[in-house]
């Protein structure tokens, strides 16, 4: 990311892959140079047991991972994004919003109708990047693991 003459962020010219099952371990590490606790990558696999159609994204510009998103379906007209993250150098460069629109068109290519997210309450940019791409907000839940409400964000796929 470098600042233009205008003093602007200049947008990353992100390459976004769906990866699969083998690449898993480099999509966790992702995740663990970007969130606390750390998770194993067994977690993930348990997570992923009974669920269908789980989408892997990885972000790299210039051949560096930069991102990733994780989905699956929660219901069948409904995609989830599980996960979503954007390494700390890379950020307020557009990948985060190049990641959730490369998973919106997917899911609306597997014919979903809509794809919910659920986002922490003090992580404001992600709730920013949400309503900025047109998700509503469709209600809150309790998060027991961490002691916080989730703001549940919704997006109607159908005029995609």
């Amino acid at each position: 990311m470098t600042a233009t003459e205008s003093g602007s962020l200049a947008m990353a010219d992100a390459v976004i892959d769906v990866v699969g099952p083998d690449d898993l371990p480099a999509v966790v590490d992702l995740y663990n140079q970007i969130f606390r606790p750390s998770r194993s990558i067994e977690s993930f696999r348990r997570r992923y047991v009974g669920r269908h159609n789980i989408l892997q994204l990885m972000a790299r510009v210039n051949d560096k991972p930069a991102g990733f998103f994780l989905g699956f379906e929660l219901k069948p007209d409904t995609f989830f994004a599980w996960f979503y993250g954007v390494l700390p150098e890379f950020r307020r460069s557009g990948i985060g919003s190049q990641l959730m629109e490369a998973a919106q068109s997917w899911a609306a290519q597997h014919e979903y109708e809509s794809i919910r997210l659920e986002c922490h309450n003090q992580h404001r940019p992600m709730l920013h990047l949400a309503i900025v791409l047109g998700y509503d907000i469709v209600g809150i839940r309790w998060d027991a693991d961490r002691g916080a409400n989730l703001v549940i964000c919704e997006k109607s796929l159908t005029a995609i």
